[in-house]
C-alpha cells in the first residue's frame, strides 16, 4: 500500500474522531474487516491501528476490539495533575490533612525558633541525616513493626525521593524490576525516567499472583521487585503473613532485592511483619511523612541493609545532598513527642469515616478496598468505559482516576479510582452520589 494511503486513512480517521463523528465508545471494524474493506493486507491494518493508538485516539483491548478514546479529557488525568481547577472536587489525589494541623505547624516553628539549635540548620547536614534524627525515625519505625539499627535509617525528602534514591543506588538502566500489574504511578513514571523494564505480576483479590512472579523470575533475569504489601496503592490489600513469607522465599530462590513501598502502611492495623524484618538482607523499606501528617512536608525515610548504606548515601549526596534541616527538625520533633502517633490515629479513624459514608452512596456498585484506606477501586461492568466516565464525572465538577496511570501491562482494566482523603465529608457525600449517578448511566 502505498504510503499516502496508508496517511490518508489514519488522517480520516483521526479527523473523525477529533470532530466527534466518531464519538468515544464507539468500537471500531476488527482488523481483519478493516483490511477487507479499504483492500488492504492485514499488516497495513494493523498498522493504521497501531498509529492512532501512538496518537491517544484509540485504545486496542484484548478480546474486546479497538475502541475510540475520550480525547477531551486531559492526559494523565487523575495522577499526573497537581492542579485542580477551581470548584472541581478533588477525587483522583490524595493530601489528607485534619482540622488544627496549621496550628501545629505554627507552634512548632516557635519552639523551633526559641531552641538553641538554630545556627546548626542553617549548614549542610550530614547526607543520611543527623545521627539523633536518624535514631527518631528509628524508634518510630518500631511502631511499625521494624526494629533497625539508626545507622541503617537514612532521611530523605519525601517518599518518592526515596524511591528514587533506591533505584538510582540499586539498578541501572536496561534492569528489570517485577511489580504489580496495577501499582502506583509515580514508581511506574520513575522507572520509566530511569530507563528501566517493568514486568507486571498479576493481581488477585488478596494480593500479587505469587505463581506467576516465580513464572517470570524463572524465564527473565528480574533484578528487583516493588511491592506494597500493607495497604497497597489502589487496591488496598494487605497481604497475609504466609504471602509474605512465600514472595520472600522467590526473592531469596531468585535473588531478588525488594523494595517495599510503606507510604498508607500506618492506616491498617494488627498486620504481619514489614517484609524489611522477614527479608533484612535484601529489602528496602521506604516511607515518609506525607500522608500520615503532611504533602507539604517533604520528608521520607528509607531503612536499608547495612552493606547498601554507603552507596545510598552517595546517591542522595548526588540528588539533594541532605534533607532541609528546618523540616527534618520539625518532623523528629513531632515522631519524639508523639504528634505522629496522634494524627495517624485521628486519620484511621477519619479514613474508616469516610468508607463507612462511601460504603452508603455507593451500595449497589463493586467496589475494592480496605476499611481503613483513604482509596477506593471501582471496576466497570464490560459496557462501561473509564475514560467515558471520567469524563462525564468531569463535566458535573468531579475529578476522578482512570486505570491508566496505574497499569503497567497491555491490558488496562476499565476502572476507576477514587481517592477519599483530600475534600470535606459534604464535598465528598455529593461527589460519591454523582459517581453512582454517572457510573449506573453508563452501565
Amino acid at each position: 500500500m502505498p504510503r499516502s494511503r496508508y496517511k490518508s486513512l489514519v488522517d480520516a480517521f483521526a479527523a473523525d474522531i477529533r470532530s466527534g463523528r466518531l464519538s468515544p465508545g464507539t468500537r471500531l471494524p476488527t482488523h481483519r474487516q478493516l483490511a477487507t474493506e479499504q483492500g488492504l493486507a492485514l499488516v497495513t491494518a494493523s498498522r493504521v491501528y497501531a498509529e492512532l493508538e501512538r496518537m491517544g485516539l484509540v485504545s486496542g483491548e484484548t478480546g474486546r476490539g479497538t475502541f475510540v478514546r475520550e480525547t477531551s479529557l486531559p492526559p494523565g488525568q487523575g495522577i499526573a495533575q497537581s492542579v485542580v481547577a477551581a470548584g472541581m472536587i478533588d477525587l483522583n489525589f490524595n493530601y489528607p490533612s485534619l482540622p488544627g494541623q496549621a496550628d501545629l505547624l505554627r507552634n512548632a516553628l516557635r519552639q523551633l525558633a526559641l531552641s538553641g539549635d538554630l545556627e546548626a540548620l542553617l549548614r549542610y547536614q550530614p547526607h543520611a541525616g543527623r545521627l539523633h534524627e536518624r535514631a527518631s525515625v528509628a524508634r518510630h519505625l518500631i511502631e511499625r513493626g521494624l526494629n533497625v539499627p539508626a545507622e541503617q535509617v537514612m532521611i530523605v525528602s519525601g517518599a518518592q525521593h526515596g524511591l528514587a534514591v533506591t533505584l538510582m543506588t540499586l539498578l541501572k538502566p536496561g534492569d528489570v524490576i517485577a511489580a504489580d500489574a496495577l501499582t502506583y504511578p509515580g514508581f511506574k513514571t520513575l522507572a520509566e525516567t530511569l530507563h528501566l523494564e517493568l514486568l507486571p505480576i498479576p493481581v488477585t483479590d488478596k494480593g500479587p499472583d505469587l505463581a506467576a512472579l516465580e513464572a517470570l523470575c524463572r524465564t527473565r533475569s528480574v533484578r528487583a521487585l516493588y511491592t506494597m504489601p500493607t495497604l497497597h496503592n489502589p487496591l488496598g490489600w494487605v497481604m497475609a503473613a504466609d504471602q509474605r513469607e512465600q514472595l520472600v522465599s522467590i526473592a531469596r530462590k531468585h535473588d531478588l532485592k525488594i523494595i517495599e513501598d510503606a507510604a498508607y502502611a500506618f492506616l491498617a492495623e494488627d498486620v504481619p511483619p514489614p517484609l524489611a524484618t522477614i527479608a533484612p538482607e535484601r529489602t528496602v523499606y521506604v516511607s515518609g511523612l506525607s500522608k500520615n501528617i503532611a504533602t507539604g512536608l517533604r520528608v521520607g525515610f528509607i531503612a536499608a541493609p547495612a552493606p547498601w548504606v554507603a552507596a545510598f548515601e552517595r546517591t542522595i549526596m548526588a540528588t539533594t545532598w541532605n534533607t532541609p534541616g528546618v523540616m527534618t527538625a520539625i518532623a523528629c520533633a513531632w515522631l519524639d513527642d508523639g504528634t505522629v502517633l496522634k494524627l495517624e490515629a485521628q486519620k484511621r479513624a477519619d479514613a474508616q469515616a469516610r468508607q463507612a459514608l462511601a460504603r452508603k452512596e455507593l451500595a449497589g456498585l463493586r467496589t475494592v478496598t480496605h476499611p481503613s484506606s483513604y482509596f477506593i477501586w471501582l471496576p466497570l461492568t464490560d459496557d462501561a468505559r473509564a475514560d467515558q466516565i471520567a469524563m462525564a464525572l468531569m463535566r458535573e465538577q468531579v475529578s476522578v482516576s482512570p486505570a491508566d496511570p496505574f497499569a503497567i501491562s497491555a491490558h488496562v482494566p476499565h476502572a476507576i479510582r477514587l481517592a477519599l482523603g483530600s475534600v470535606d465529608m459534604d464535598s465528598l457525600r455529593q461527589a460519591l452520589v454523582k459517581v453512582k449517578r454517572v457510573v449506573g448511566f453508563y452501565a
